[in-house]
């Protein structure tokens, strides 16, 4: 059983398409990034799951039930733009008028537990208006994660974070997954964050996904290449493209691509002259990637 399945999903604004004819399937107990440029229907698809809009066509379900059955949607949390709080009232406060209004029973001793999930247990009674982005963040998570919720849906909830802002997001993630057995959809564009937790991918464009794939399949289509730093980089780039067959000058590296075995690289530079300083390899990761598939896309 997957926890979301969807089939030939549409919905279109004043006659444009913001979904269109689309299909994923997020399986249980995955942390599914959810790729796309901006305007490509990524939040558009997340307020269709949650029920904020209505599809004009198409199926979604939820854990193997239609996504608007009762027993189903109590056990979806979400995180959609911003967590709507009150900025006067504390993160305590917050979060119990939202326990209130979804009817938890031992409202104090969930929210400490979503508090200590979001590593806020200690920021109980600072008032909304007085956290950082991070912190908003966090308590939005919190919010999405009372009722111990078996699905999350995530809309860019690490963008403008500072590094150990997104650190601890990813923590939490983690934690969220593998501890309180929950799948998690998350969109964002800081891909190489996204890479570093996701087990599974999703990829759309203009409404439509074009790629689903895990990261082990990722993992397998990244290619190879080996990064290099010489003196005379235009010298060694000419000597390295008489043998090898893509040779690249990106980011300050002469990069050979398809090929694993530095040694013999370096061995031919040093034949014809040319000295090593640095040497390494690596596989291009999911922004990379990203970019070469939306410039696939583009040429055809």
């Amino acid at each position: 059983m997957n926890a979301i399945e969807i089939r030939n999903l549409s919905k279109s604004f004043r006659g444009m398409y913001a979904v269109d004819n689309l299909n994923m399937t997020v399986p249980v107990g995955a942390i599914y990034g959810f790729i796309g440029e901006n305007g490509s229907g990524k939040s558009t698809t997340e307020k269709l799951i949650c029920g904020h809009l209505v599809p004009e066509a198409g199926e979604v379900k939820l854990f193997g039930r239609d996504y608007t059955d009762p027993g189903v949607r109590v056990r979806v949390g979400a995180l959609i733009e911003d967590p709507g709080c009150f900025p006067n009232s504390s993160v305590y406060q917050n979060l119990m008028m939202q326990a209130i209004n979804l009817g938890i029973e031992n409202r104090d001793e969930e929210i400490k537990r979503v508090l200590q999930i979001v590593r806020m247990e200690d920021s109980a009674d600072i008032k909304f208006k007085s956290c950082s982005l991070g912190m908003k963040q966090r308590i939005g998570i919190a919010m999405a994660l009372l009722g111990n919720p078996v699905l999350l849906i995530l809309d860019e909830p690490i963008n403008g974070l500072d590094t150990d802002g997104m650190r601890i997001m990813r923590e939490i993630l983690i934690d969220i997954t593998q501890n309180c057995g929950c799948t998690v959809l998350i969109s964002s564009h800081i891909l190489g964050e996204l890479e570093k937790i996701a087990t599974h991918y999703g990829i759309i464009r203009q409404g439509k996904m074009i790629m689903e794939l895990s990261a082990e399949e990722m993992d397998a289509r990244a290619q190879v290449f080996v990064s290099i730093r010489t003196k005379d980089m235009q010298g060694a780039k000419t000597v390295l493209a008489a043998k090898f067959a893509d040779v690249r000058e990106e980011e300050g590296y002469l990069r050979v691509y398809d090929v694993e075995d530095t040694a013999s690289i370096v061995d031919y530079l040093i034949k014809n002259g040319h000295i090593v300083s640095e040497i390494r390899k690596n596989k291009i990761g999911l922004e990379e990637y990203y970019i070469e598939l939306m410039s696939q896309k583009e040429g055809k």
